[in-house]
């Protein structure tokens, strides 16, 4: 009984969350609907491929042109055509050598044990990238057969080179995949987390709840923080390769690829993640060696705290202002440039009281002293002059 229970609830979770994947791919544009989409065009892909080779020439080796279709309806309109380059060159080549070496020996087991380590060997060339193992498979497609000429050979490199040309030409021609809005919300995510982090120290800071283990669950997120930049960042190249080749990208509707403001929000980010890191390193630290760092009393936890809080929501606005793509950036902007007003504000506030709050150690007031001038870089670049 226990395990139909928890058969039965796993059922039902995993059966929610593919019907509510449904849902979001029927009702609004998403992961889940461009994965639907690849989906149906490999599928597509596959028939147009099987209705020529197979059903209209009823070539020797047709099922090679589907199966070649449907694995180059890549995640990107070039990735397609440079796999598909090199998925020919490597099946042609494992087929050459194969048919070259089965006709000379006439022996199937002597010619596999000989072909298969010299092109499992040539998978791992370079320019082959990852699509070499291929040339392993077009080889043992030539050796598994009953009777291996030059013509089923030459046929089944002649279906490959057909099965890329419709699986690259669906993908190129009907939706090809942009990733611009997966980039714009990689970097809201990376603001938004920065945010949060900062919200959170300002209030322990305010309340003075914040012990060791409170301590390193900020430093943890801050930490965490750093790797939602690197995934935004491989977010951008995803988008910039996904308009190579993109007739989605010309036109009057023409879906720009990211720019220099991506690349310019992308810096401000990696910025914010090591002040963010440096904050909460700081109060780990004042936390866990007690004994030699000083704990800050409430007339610099105060306005740090402050501080915190006007730079969290100036991340929270350049957040808006940057990556929304729904027409709100030029009202968010002005909120923005309010917003660092009053963050420089609490800046000099907190650098006016910070030299008596800690003048007999001057370990602390260099530490601080450096969080500062990371602070008033932050402010420069959310706002350029």
């Amino acid at each position: 009984m226990e395990w139909t229970g928890w058969a039965t609830g796993a059922v039902r979770r995993h059966g929610g969350a593919a019907g509510r994947a449904v849902r979001r791919a029927w009702t609004e544009p998403g992961r889940e609907r461009d994965l639907t989409v690849q989906a149906c065009k490999a599928a597509l892909a596959a028939c147009v491929a099987w209705a020529v080779a197979g059903w209209w020439l009823q070539a020797p080796m047709a099922f090679v042109a589907p199966w070649v279709a449907v694995v180059l309806v890549e995640s990107t309109v070039y990735r397609s055509l440079a796999h598909g380059l090199q998925q020919v060159a490597a099946i042609a080549v494992g087929t050459v050598v194969a048919t070259v070496v089965a006709l000379v020996l006439d022996s199937t087991m002597i010619t596999m044990a000989l072909v298969l380590p010299a092109v499992l060997l040539l998978a791992q060339w370079q320019r082959l990238g990852s699509q070499g193992i291929y040339a392993a498979t077009g080889a043992l497609f030539v050796l598994t057969d009953v009777q291996v000429t030059l013509a089923t050979s030459g046929a089944r490199i002649a279906e490959a080179v057909f099965g890329a040309v419709v699986g690259i030409t669906v993908n190129a021609l009907i939706r090809p995949p942009v990733y611009l809005r997966d980039t714009r919300a990689a970097l809201a995510d990376a603001a938004r987390e920065a945010r949060e982090i900062l919200e959170a120290v300002a209030e322990g800071l305010d309340d003075g709840d914040w012990g060791s283990h409170t301590a390193g669950d900020w430093h943890e997120r801050a930490l965490r923080l750093g790797r939602l930049v690197d995934q935004a960042r491989s977010a951008i190249g995803w988008s910039r390769e996904s308009m190579r080749g993109n007739h989605r990208g010309r036109g009057t509707t023409a879906v720009c690829p990211p720019g220099k403001a991506y690349d310019d929000a992308l810096a401000v980010l990696d910025h914010v993640a090591v002040h963010t890191a440096g904050v909460t390193r700081t109060v780990l630290e004042t936390t866990s060696h007690s004994g030699d760092v000083a704990r800050p009393g409430p007339r610099i936890t105060g306005p740090y705290a402050d501080f915190l809080r006007h730079t969290a929501r100036a991340i929270g606005l350049y957040g808006q202002t940057r990556f929304a793509g729904t027409g709100t950036e030029r009202s968010a902007d002005g909120s923005l440039r309010e917003a660092v007003g009053e963050l420089r504000r609490s800046l000099d506030t907190l650098r006016q009281r910070l030299p008596s709050t800690v003048r007999d150690d001057p370990d602390a007031l260099a530490t601080h002293g450096a969080l500062l001038a990371q602070a008033r870089r932050l402010a420069d670049q959310l706002v350029p002059d």
